[in-house]
């Protein structure tokens, strides 16, 4: 791993901080401008389906980036010796909000899922209670996460 990221380095930094961007920026859009503006559709069932659409878009989406952000960053970590460097705590800090992030999304994910079969059945009470956690606690996390280990990554960069 080392030669490759020798050999490409800056496209490899490049994928790992689009990545980032792609999936910490579009919660902070979802969360602050999609989701406010969905509350003003009056039609409960409307409301509802569509904000599932719309995750369940987003989610789709950023799976491949977050699949990047671990591929492009184990690859930094092996070729840089990132658990050895002198940054050893900052590297580990920012790898395991990486995993709690993942591990959030993947219960964001869930959820969503669920409340998409419970809606198909009719069942709007239901839905609409398996993904209020989302816009309410689950996505704040991960945004907050995930602009913590942006400033990380910049500081292991030595900028």
């Amino acid at each position: 791993m080392t030669e490759i990221y020798t050999n490409y380095a800056h496209a490899i930094v490049f994928v790992h901080v689009l990545s980032a961007f792609v999936w910490v920026g579009g919660m902070i859009a979802i969360r602050f401008a999609v989701h406010p503006a969905m509350q003003s559709i009056d039609d409960a069932k409307i409301k509802l389906g569509k904000t599932l659409m719309m995750v369940g878009r987003f989610f789709h989406i950023v799976i491949p980036f977050i699949l990047l952000i671990f591929i492009t960053g184990l690859v930094m970590a092996v070729a840089q010796q990132g658990h050895h460097g002198g940054q050893k705590m900052t590297f580990l800090l920012k790898e395991s909000i990486w995993v709690v992030m993942a591990v959030n999304f993947s219960w964001m994910y869930l959820k969503r899922r669920k409340a998409q079969q419970l809606f198909d059945r009719g069942d709007l009470p239901a839905a609409k209670a398996s993904v209020s956690l989302i816009p309410k606690l689950l996505l704040p996390i991960n945004i907050v996460l995930g602009i913590v280990a942006l400033w990380l990554g910049v500081t292991l960069r030595g900028l």
